[in-house]
């Protein structure tokens, strides 16, 4: 699944919330975060300000398909 279509999914179950107010949040602006939505391209700080913004917690790992071993 794409990253913005897990970003609506955190709107939606946040109660809603419009990406216009996520860009405000963000301190960015609407059209900004509306770029970077439709092109999915969001640097590791981008998703990090937006867990904060939503009040989630944002982790990356790898898991190794054969073991199930996350590094």
């Amino acid at each position: 699944m794409a990253l913005s279509d897990r970003i609506r999914i955190l709107l939606i179950k946040r109660g809603n919330i419009s990406e216009a107010e996520l860009a405000r949040r963000l301190n960015i602006s609407p059209q900004n975060l509306n770029n970077k939505m439709k092109r999915d391209n969001f640097t590791e700080k981008d998703l990090q300000e937006i867990a904060a913004a939503l009040d989630c917690t944002f982790t990356i790992s790898f898991k190794l398909n054969d073991t199930g071993e996350e590094v």
